[in-house]
């Protein structure tokens, strides 16, 4: 589509669909100026000038190989993509020398969306952009009949008001862009830093790089200026940040140290550092700190004060093994032992290592925690978090073994859509506050959105408690922050017995249903406990309690949208590790997510949903005997 045709198009279509005004040039483009702007709204169009092109030479040198000439002066070039092409590699030349290499999926036969490269940093000098493609061309006159030559456009603004149906209203997501693991998280006065991969050229994995968030709330968040970009070592892989409050690396007292991989042709581990909060980084001239011979990644550190230390995990991938390292100034590090080897659940890659200690829910007895994200080979396909729980003693750690002498395999999470998860280091009170990339690798890159891809879990709270079969087991429950955006409930505190015939209850009508749902069950002597919620184009998701097996599931396989995969539709289950026949259920219902809390986190399960209509009934039902509900709550989320 023509520039000035489909700008048109972009403004009629924002004023019918969502009532926003569209970003001019002289307006606050809340890219442009670099404030936090919340990411419940980000968006990913560009709209650009009717002149657009203006400013922009063309030179196609062969058949996949073209120069993009910047003569003009603005602030972003906007580079047409199409998902389903290939990528095109793309080499920014400043005055004659390479600054940079980006990935973009050009646009061939149409524009799916804009993405921009900021210009900003390159002003008064010369930018030449030499572009390789790897389409099949018999020759240049084929190449010059690709769209995107004839739609790239300088622009001083870039559009990021929402036109997705599935972005989530109340978890992180990016402003634009393909999103994976969390990592660097830290709190630092008042404010939860969160970092994530990212890839700013596009809605697919590629040009791995640290974008920013940062909340005071844990639910609103702020989008801040890229951290961490790609340089000469590779890509930015995932790692961790902390607070060096004894200046041990010599950056300053309270600097924020990060550390992460670079992913070029091998993976070795790199240091950056902050002095003004995590947003912006300096990169230390010694890297890499730590290279191995075989693929190791995902640095994970924090302050043994103890042993007045620096302790690393890092996930030896290939090997399904973590590694432990330890350090005085995290500069040199020493390697003091492995853990994993033959143990838990090897169908894939360890990865996004985390290691920390809590208290067993009440005693005064501690134990280790180490996560130990995998994929695949997850217990419903794909990507999963496991865990153990043992002992640390500042270089090796033990976990723990069950009656029959085992170390068991166990899970976080028991859906299909938690991975990736770390915890904030220096969080306040002594929390150990987790998140989750929201998704699965079977099938993240197919998701139907486009703007943006991937949302975080809700953060969590992570405790440990003793189940009736004697095995400490690691909770998470929804943090204390999430109460806080609950509204006036339109059902509150019912409780009623219920049998074959289903109860029914209307979802809020308000933001698209979006809502926590919290009840009781006692189930007495029914052999299951059904809760249905549905909408009006017959779509549901099915949650079964059943009781003789102490099992949760949960079915999306009617959901919604479920055919972009066939590794999506799905039924997955947990234990609800109680003897009794009693659960409590918090339910969190957003536009593309269902995640639940069982007895305080003791189990947990995250689903992504597409539902063509938002949910509007929750119906309940048992079948045998009756059972008995308590404390129903249905509570609309308050959004900003």
């Amino acid at each position: 589509m023509h520039v000035f045709l489909y700008r048109f198009f972009l403004l009629i279509s924002s004023f019918a669909t969502q009532n926003n005004e569209t970003i001019k040039p002289n307006n606050m483009n809340l890219i442009q100026m670099g404030l936090g702007a919340s990411l419940m709204l980000g968006a990913m169009i560009a709209a650009p000038d009717a002149a657009a092109s203006k400013g922009v030479e063309v030179e196609h040198l062969g058949s996949n190989n073209t120069l993009i000439r910047i003569t003009g002066d603005s602030k972003y070039i906007l580079l047409p993509v199409q998902e389903s092409n290939d990528d095109a590699g793309i080499s920014i030349l400043v005055d004659g020398k390479l600054d940079r290499n980006i990935n973009v999926r050009l646009a061939k036969s149409k524009v799916d969306y804009y993405v921009p490269f900021d210009l900003s940093g390159y002003k008064g000098h010369t930018v030449v952009m030499n572009v390789v493609t790897t389409q099949n061309r018999s020759n240049v006159r084929e190449a010059k009949e690709d769209v995107c030559w004839s739609d790239l456009c300088l622009s001083d603004t870039f559009d990021t008001s929402n036109r997705e149906k599935y972005r989530p209203a109340f978890h992180h997501t990016t402003l634009f862009g393909w999103m994976n693991d969390p990592n660097g998280m830290f709190y630092k006065d008042g404010v939860w830093h969160l970092y994530y991969q990212w890839n700013p050229y596009g809605s697919k994995w590629q040009n791995m790089t640290w974008g920013h968030s940062s909340s005071k709330d844990l639910v609103t968040w702020e989008h801040e200026p890229t951290a961490i970009e790609p340089n000469g070592l590779g890509a930015v892989f995932s790692g961790s940040a902390a607070i060096d409050t004894e200046n041990t690396a010599g950056f300053g007292k309270d600097a924020v140290i990060a550390l992460y991989t670079s992913a070029g042709v091998s993976q070795t581990q790199s240091l950056a550092h902050s002095s003004d909060n995590g947003i912006t980084f300096d990169i230390y001239p010694g890297n890499p700190v730590i290279t191995l011979d075989s693929e190791a990644r995902d640095p994970n550190m924090f302050w043994d004060a103890q042993n007045r230390q620096w302790v690393l995990t890092l996930a030896h991938a290939l090997d399904r093994e973590m590694l432990f390292f330890t350090s005085p100034d995290l500069k040199e590090w020493t390697l003091q032992g492995a853990f994993g080897k033959g143990i838990g659940a090897q169908g894939g890659v360890w990865e996004c290592p985390d290691l920390f200690k809590l208290k067993v829910d009440g005693t005064e007895k501690e134990k280790w925690v180490l996560l130990c994200n995998i994929n695949p080979g997850g217990p419903f396909g794909g990507s999963a978090t496991q865990y153990f729980v043992g002992d640390f003693d500042g270089k090796t750690f033990k976990a723990d073994t069950d009656a029959s002498g085992n170390i068991p395999t166990k899970w976080m999470d028991f859906g299909k859509d938690n991975y990736a998860t770390v915890s904030w280091s220096d969080a306040p009170d002594h929390r150990r506050t987790l998140i989750g990339w929201m998704s699965n690798w079977q099938y993240a890159a197919e998701v139907p959105t486009v703007q943006y891809r991937s949302a975080n879990t809700l953060p969590r709270e992570a405790g440990l408690f003793r189940a009736p079969d004697g095995q400490i087991y690691m909770s998470s429950a929804p943090s204390p922050e999430l109460t806080a955006i609950r509204h006036k409930a339109v059902v509150s505190g019912k409780s009623f017995s219920v049998g074959n015939s289903a109860r029914k209850f209307m979802l809020p009508a308000t933001n698209d249903g979006i809502c926590e749902i919290a009840l009781d069950i006692e189930a007495k002597k029914s052999e299951s406990v059904n809760l249905l919620i549905s909408n009006k184009s017959g779509e549901s998701v099915t949650m079964k309690y059943d009781v003789g097996a102490h099992t949760l599931s949960f079915d999306r396989r009617e959901s919604g949208i479920v055919d972009f995969s066939q590794d999506f539709p799905a039924v997955t289950v947990s234990p609800t590790f109680e003897d009794d026949n009693k659960i409590s259920l918090r339910i969190f219902v957003d536009k593309s997510s269902i995640e639940v809390f069982g007895n305080d986190g003791n189990f947990v399960m995250t689903n992504l949903v597409f539902p063509t209509t938002p949910y509007t009934t929750l119906a309940v039902s048992a079948k045998g005997r009756s059972a008995r509900i308590t404390n129903l709550s249905i509570f609309p989320i308050k959004v900003k």
